[in-house]
């Protein structure tokens, strides 16, 4: 998923976010104190940009009971700017 103000970025623009997305390996215990790898902030355009995954169950109603389990679960990955957070 995708926040309107990286929806608002140009294709390159948001071409760019979403590669530094993929690309992404910082985790470190500030921003990822449970090594959980599920959270990222991003510098680029001179403006910070956020990733998540968010664990829901199979009906996309409600969180996950049990994350872990992918036969439980589905994993959604939103891109957002900071301000959108």
């Amino acid at each position: 998923m995708i926040t309107p103000s990286v929806q608002a970025l140009d294709d390159t623009e948001r071409t760019q976010l979403l590669q530094a997305v993929r690309d992404f390996e910082q985790f470190d215990g500030g921003n990822d104190p449970w090594h959980e790898h599920d959270f990222g902030a991003i510098d680029l355009f001179e403006q910070k940009w956020f990733w998540q995954f968010a664990y829901y169950d199979h009906t996309l109603r409600m969180g996950s009971d049990d994350p872990s389990n992918t036969e439980k679960t589905r994993r959604v990955l939103t891109v957002m700017h900071s301000s959108d957070y």
